[in-house]
């Protein structure tokens, strides 16, 4: 047994046999299961075999894509649990790519964040009182609601106001650390909520704490947006764009000056670091993210209300980021899509099953014992049991790795060339 899994471990070619089969099995368990939460949860942990495989990072990502786009929702349209499948394969996207945005400030520069949901709230109130009719009420030229076709350009305008108000954020937290910065974002997380909350006089801007509703439904050529299965594509588009724009910003000048930052800010400083850039920097990207996300939010849900915005989302996004790996972007996808997961699709099926369970009599549960209500012990827990055995996270964060040989010799030949300049005089 374990000559195969060495030889799994070591062969290229047995792994995609294996990783064929189990995407297979559990496509075709999908497919014929009329409502399989099982099954859907098989499927998407291919994904996580798929990282750990020894193939080039093309093959990987041409059969994450395949898998995402073509193959999960092909295999979950079959049974009548289609649109709930793709309502959670949704919110993970949206609270992966808010988690990466998080993962920028925590992670990458080393800033406790705990009011990062206020930048959700700011792009989901930006398209939400432009797309209902809210905005009659102060602005003095226009018809609105606007049509469901300015949705696409509220996304590039609610990801710039989300990085002004990450910047309005980092300019008085520069001077401040540790539990003072944790406590300054808290407090501007809860200002953002109160806000909006009680700007509905004197001019009516947000409805206060009536919220936002019906709001115009995204559309594009003429096909309007108003399902999860049609958002899907729309998150995974703009989660494409985070991964890779966080994933370069990581190994960029900007992101070694952000680790710089984490690690030492005297020694970063001295090393000629701007820290005013630095962290602006991280917070008005951090922001932009979760202000994009904010407004697919208010676009799918088609209504939002200050309720959604409060202290427990940040910590939720927060804890995504700890469970992942701070720092680590496989690791912050993962950490978000299991809390996400957890608490949309296993906590609810597994009370749902202890209610079935209690009504036919076979041993009562007390409802205050059902998941559902106790979803924020349970994710106590499991903090508490990954800060005292994998404090790194799921996934911990890697440095990359550089030849020596190959840098000394790319040096030699930039020498040589400078010379063979000289020389001919060019």
């Amino acid at each position: 047994m374990k000559t195969l899994l060495k030889q799994l471990q070591e062969s290229a070619i047995l792994q995609m046999i294996v990783l064929t089969l189990y995407i297979v099995i559990t496509s075709l368990s999908l497919y014929l299961a009329e409502k399989s939460v099982t099954a859907f949860l098989l499927l998407l942990f291919s994904l996580l075999l798929l990282y750990y495989t020894k193939f080039s990072v093309k093959i990987k990502w041409a059969l994450g894509l395949f898998v995402m786009i073509v193959l999960l929702p092909f295999t979950a349209s079959a049974g009548p649990a289609y649109e709930s499948y793709m309502e959670v394969a949704t919110l993970v996207g949206i609270y992966v790519a808010m988690a990466l945005g998080l993962n920028v400030v925590v992670g990458f520069t080393g800033l406790l964040d705990l009011g990062f949901v206020a930048f959700f709230a700011v792009g989901a109130y930006t398209y939400g009182i432009f797309a209902t009719g809210q905005a009659q009420n102060f602005m003095p030229f226009g018809e609105y609601p606007l049509s469901g076709e300015s949705f696409w350009l509220f996304l590039v305008i609610g990801g710039l106001i989300a990085a002004l108000f990450g910047v309005i954020l980092g300019i008085p937290v520069l001077r401040v650390k540790g539990d003072y910065l944790a406590i300054v974002t808290l407090g501007f997380g809860e200002i953002i909520r109160i806000v909006f909350n009680n700007l509905d006089k004197p001019v009516n801007i947000t409805n206060g704490a009536m919220g936002l509703s019906s709001i115009q439904a995204p559309s594009l050529f003429g096909l309007t947006l108003n399902n999860s299965s049609q958002f899907y594509y729309v998150v995974i588009a703009i989660l494409l764009f985070v991964i890779f724009a966080v994933s370069r910003l990581e190994h960029s000048k900007i992101g070694r000056s952000w680790k710089a930052v984490r690690e030492n800010e005297i020694a970063a400083q001295a090393m000629g670091i701007n820290l005013v850039r630095a962290k602006l920097l991280a917070f008005a990207i951090g922001a932009s993210f979760s202000g994009m996300m904010g407004v697919v939010f208010a676009g799918k849900q088609a209504f939002i209300d200050p309720t959604s915005f409060t202290l427990m989302e940040s910590i939720t996004i927060l804890v995504m980021v700890i469970l992942g790996g701070m720092g680590s972007v496989p690791g912050v996808i993962l950490g978000a899509a299991i809390m996400t997961i957890l608490n949309l699709q296993v906590l609810t099926e597994l009370t749902n099953w202890l209610n079935q369970v209690t009504q036919s009599g076979a041993f009562a549960v007390p409802e205050a014992l059902s998941p559902a209500k106790m979803q924020r012990f349970i994710f106590g827990g499991i903090l508490i049991l990954f800060a005292i055995y994998r404090p790194q996270g799921l996934i911990p964060a890697k440095n990359p790795v550089f030849n020596e040989a190959e840098l000394k010799g790319s040096a030699k030949v930039g020498v040589v060339e400078k010379s063979e300049d000289k020389v001919f005089g060019s």
